[in-house]
């Protein structure tokens, strides 16, 4: 009797085994998110990130896995990064500038979906905005062609500086063209200019005795993830040294800087998420456009320009769409 139950014992469990491997959950799809620069100083952009996916129907944790990871300013370490995240199966990869170029070398199949301010057919990304073909789309906030537009908001604060010094990061895609643009503009209304590559924190230091010494009365800070993650730095060099700067992203306006001018990036992250959710649902990036973001913004300390001595005009103030008091 005993050996007909432990018999039966055994074929109930053979019986049951495979209606609970089919029951265990199939794996969920991975995001893999990566950055040349450190993610430490991004949580906004994150989030936004984050908030388009959940538009989308995603949610981290309960039907996707998002990793995160960073070069931490190495981008040779970004070939190994990207190759460990497409071995391991990843649905999609989100990244900035310098780890979308990176990408497109390591996978022509794996979808990439960028977020930067160049423009991505100029910088080979894809081959039109409308049709972007291959396997990569994105958002493009274009704040390189914003270069000539904020030189003209910084000269209107500092209208009697006879040099204006420009700190540009040369790793990021599209800067070039940043760069010659304001050159030309500066030009075109004899404003002198002195202008600093930075590849590092120390190369920062270094531009702003530079700037100092060349007798520079104000700073415009360029684009590109590099200078984002070091704007504490640039915001602490530019108090010491008394210079009005004009930035990019708002952020460096919160962090104690006096004035940016460009997209809100947080949103083209969140817009970025949306893509994103359309990609895990079965879209292709070739027959995505590329998201082009509209939404500008120019944002003002007053407590940064008093510490200045800076008297913002009127018509600066009626110009600005946030005013940090």
């Amino acid at each position: 009797m005993s050996t007909r139950r432990e018999f039966i014992s055994l074929l109930g469990g053979a019986a049951t085994w495979p209606l609970a491997a089919r029951a265990q959950p199939a794996a969920l799809p991975m995001i893999g998110f990566v950055r040349s620069a450190t993610l430490s100083d991004i949580p906004h952009l994150m989030t936004g990130f984050r908030q388009g996916l959940n538009e989308s129907g995603f949610f981290e944790a309960r039907n996707v896995v998002v990793e995160y990871r960073s070069a931490e300013g190495r981008s040779d370490r970004l070939p190994g990064i990207l190759a460990d995240l497409i071995g391991r199966q990843t649905a999609l990869i989100v990244a900035n500038s310098v780890a979308a170029r990176a990408a497109k070398t390591v996978t022509t199949t794996v979808p990439i979906l960028f977020v930067y301010g160049g423009d991505p057919v100029k910088d080979g990304f894809v081959q039109s905005l409308n049709r972007p073909g291959g396997n990569v789309t994105g958002v493009a906030f274009f704040s390189e062609t914003l270069g000539t537009k904020r030189l003209d908001l910084l000269r209107q604060l500092a209208p009697y500086t006879k040099t204006i010094a420009l700190l540009v990061s040369p790793a990021t895609p599209g800067n070039e063209e940043e760069r010659a643009d304001i050159a030309a503009a500066a030009r075109t209304v004899g404003q002198e200019l002195i202008i600093a590559n930075v590849r590092s924190d120390r190369e920062i230091d270094s531009a702003f005795q530079t700037f100092v010494t060349g007798g520079a009365g104000a700073v415009l800070v360029g684009s590109g993830a590099f200078i984002t993650s070091h704007r504490e730095r640039i915001v602490e060099l530019a108090a010491r040294h008394r210079l009005p700067a004009m930035a990019v992203v708002r952020e460096y306006v919160s962090d104690g800087g006096l004035m940016s001018y460009g997209t809100n990036i947080s949103d083209a992250y969140r817009q970025a998420g949306i893509y994103a959710g359309r990609i895990l649902k079965g879209e292709k990036p070739a027959d995505l456009p590329v998201v082009q973001s509209t939404k500008f913004e120019f944002v003002l300390n007053l407590k940064t320009a008093k510490a200045l001595g800076l008297e913002v005009p009127d018509k600066l103030l009626a110009l600005a769409d946030e005013v940090i008091e």
